[in-house]
């Protein structure tokens, strides 16, 4: 009988230790459920390119376990639920089964539970990454279970996929990541201003950045080059200006100031006598970022802005779809697309395209009054104002951009520029 007591004090703490045992493994399946199904796919990808060097490292020994959430879910539960059924079997050789139902469900309540998820809901991405090797270990042991049902979950649930934030969402996630929200983001007010402006600009059309047609500033293509006519076009300071034939609303094209330089004003020079651009023709509609576009490709940086008058939802889509920054309906641009202008292209000569010209002599770029025809608007399109680049830039940095010669900081409602502000 002696000889029976060490064997059942070996017993006792084998029960012991494996009963610790269960308990650990269960709060660590717990936790890892908790920490490593909280860490979204887009967050590990920014963390492993962009973050910190630690959180490198962590989120790339996370990323191939995450990978597979169904798969990665299924085996924790599996683990998480083998450990806590087991639990109450050892516990009953060490105590009377109510005893055993206390203390199991005390461990697994305390220790099993709120403190291992507590610890992996702030520390998740470092008991991630620690317990990597020992996560893909439990994936190979327990992937007879787990695979079927992770299968049958994609099936019914669909795969995982990446939540990405939609454009309101980022642009309130930018906000408080600025400094002024008080959160500990350090994101300045203008970076703020100018991300929530990009992310604005696609839903804003040329419309909404014009200048009234009314009030802008044009020249007449019968008139000419006197004095007074000159110290206009410098008192408003602009770097080009429209020109019209007849009706102020029938603009066809721009003149460079700069190519005024040379113009005396006692010989009044005509008008038709310059150099004459043509100006770029877009709907009011027309999107800002496609405008922005056209405009880096060099042939203007200012277009008239026009309203069809019999525009209907079919014309609609067929105009978005077509829509170019072409300056009358005659277009040079030759269609690609055919078989036979590949064969003529074949046997011809190669010719630069259009728009790799120097503008300087580019068809595209100058009008030509002696040889071709004035360009007159369609009757079903109504000029409405003109758009440069700096509205398109105004509109994505979401403040008034102001030179020497603005006389107002929004010439939509009249607001004229406080001087003694801006000295201040």
């Amino acid at each position: 009988m002696a000889g029976d007591i060490p064997c059942c004090e070996t017993a006792f703490f084998v029960y012991v230790l494996i009963v610790v045992g269960l308990v650990v493994f269960a709060g660590l399946m717990a936790g890892l459920t908790l920490g490593l199904m909280s860490l979204g796919l887009v967050d590990l990808e920014v963390l492993s390119t962009s973050g910190r060097t630690q959180d490198r490292i962590n989120a790339s020994k996370i990323l191939p376990v995450v990978k597979n959430q169904h798969l990665l879910l299924c085996t924790l539960l599996i683990g998480n639920s083998l450990a806590m059924e087991s639990l109450p079997i050892f516990l009953d050789r060490l105590v009377p089964p109510w005893a055993a139902i206390l203390v199991s469900v005390t461990l697994i309540l305390m220790f099993g539970e709120i403190l291992p998820q507590a610890i992996c809901s702030r520390y998740g991405l470092t008991v991630g990454a620690t317990m990597a090797p020992f996560v893909r270990l439990l994936l190979w042991l327990f992937f007879p279970f787990s695979y079927p049902i992770s299968k049958f979950l994609d099936w019914m649930l669909g795969k995982g996929h990446a939540a990405l934030l939609r454009r309101a969402e980022l642009k309130t996630f930018v906000d408080f990541h600025g400094n002024e929200a008080g959160k500990g983001g350090d994101l300045t007010h203008d970076e703020t201003t100018i991300i929530a402006g990009a992310l604005e600009m696609i839903e804003k059309t040329a419309k909404d950045a014009m200048t009234p047609i009314e009030k802008a500033f044009s020249l007449d293509l019968d008139g000419t080059l006197n004095l007074e006519t000159l110290n206009a076009i410098m008192t408003m300071g602009h770097s080009r200006v429209p020109v019209y034939y007849r009706n102020p609303k029938n603009i066809i094209g721009l003149i460079l100031v700069k190519n005024l330089l040379a113009v005396d004003p006692d010989e009044s020079v005509p008008l038709r006598k310059m150099l004459i651009r043509n100006i770029p023709r877009v709907s009011e509609k027309m999107p800002l970022y496609d405008i922005l576009n056209e405009f880096q490709k060099g042939h203007s940086h200012i277009a008239v802005v026009y309203k069809d008058l019999y525009e209907t939802k079919e014309t609609l889509q067929k105009t978005k779809d077509t829509e170019n920054f072409a300056i009358n309906s005659t277009s040079h641009y030759a269609d690609t697309s055919s078989k036979a202008d590949d064969v003529v292209r074949k046997k011809s000569p190669p010719t630069t395209p259009a728009f790799k010209k120097k503008h300087r002599g580019c068809s595209f770029c100058i009008l030509d009054l002696e040889n071709s025809p004035i360009p007159e608007f369609s009757p079903n399109q109504d000029v409405v104002g003109v758009i440069t680049m700096e509205d398109v830039i105004e509109e994505l940095l979401q403040e008034e951009i102001l030179d020497e010669t603005d006389e107002y900081v929004n010439i939509h409602n009249r607001i004229k520029i406080n001087m003694n502000a801006s000295q201040e």
